[in-house]
């Protein structure tokens, strides 16, 4: 009996290990808005690159294409990044598109490469809170991602979309023209798609899709509750990352 205890009890131990570590819940999600073709760019990723070291940080790189025209074409841009970042601008009503550009949980915007105006975007979109107002938790299984949505005692806003974000760790760029010319820079947590998956109105939500899906041209995978209003991103109420991010 004693044996058999004791070999159950290192079947689940190693059942343990074998799961996925997600990290802690976060209290901010930061989106850069950069550009290969930007020189004032580097300090930004450079700093975002930091801060996504932070357990209650999600930090993610959208690089955009409207800089290529100077002279060297952004390898990782899509079309998307950039109307993603002009439909905030438009939500904001203050048109400001720029780079590089940090928006905080879809809320604030600031310089990306300015540390203290980071911390005070991070500071004004939290509102002094140290988690982000709804519950967001991840499992996988069998090939599948299963997302749970849950209210909490934080939670005022109660229509949001779930979305899943491909995510890049870490990919180095020698960059050949253009005002970055002779630079190799890397970036950080780089996304490579945008994948609704469902409508959360309140309550306790549970959201599948495949793995595939999520980790679609990336290593990892972020996944993001946000409102949304005219087809304009809002504000992020909730959000979650695979490990490694």
């Amino acid at each position: 009996m004693a044996s058999r205890l004791k070999w159950s009890l290192a079947a689940l131990g190693l059942a343990a290990l074998l799961q996925p570590a997600f990290a802690e819940p976060p209290r901010a999600v930061l989106e850069l808005f950069t550009s290969q073709g930007c020189s004032s760019c580097p300090p930004a990723d450079e700093l975002l690159a930091d801060l996504a070291r932070k357990p209650d940080i999600v930090a993610l790189s959208f690089p955009v294409n409207y800089w290529d025209y100077l002279g060297w074409k952004d390898t990782l841009a899509q079309k998307a990044f950039t109307l993603r970042q002009k439909a905030y601008a438009h939500a904001r009503s203050d048109r400001q598109v720029f780079t590089p550009q940090m928006i905080v949980n879809g809320k604030k915007s600031c310089i990306g490469s300015d540390r203290k105006q980071v911390d005070k975007a991070i500071g004004y979109a939290t509102d002094g809170h140290t988690l982000l107002p709804v519950d967001v938790d991840l499992r996988e299984e069998n090939g599948t991602l299963t997302v749970s949505v849950t209210e909490t005692a934080r939670t005022v806003q109660r229509i949001a979309e779930v979305w899943v974000l491909p995510v890049l760790r870490e990919q180095s760029v020698p960059i050949g023209h253009g005002e970055n010319q002779g630079k190799t820079i890397t970036y950080v947590n780089v996304v490579r798609g945008l994948t609704k998956v469902g409508e959360w109105a309140g309550g306790q939500g549970s959201f599948q899709v495949s793995l595939d899906t999520a980790r679609s041209g990336g290593d990892g995978y972020v996944v993001l509750l946000q409102t949304s209003e005219a087809d304009r991103p809002g504000t992020i109420l909730g959000a979650a990352k695979s490990s490694g991010l």
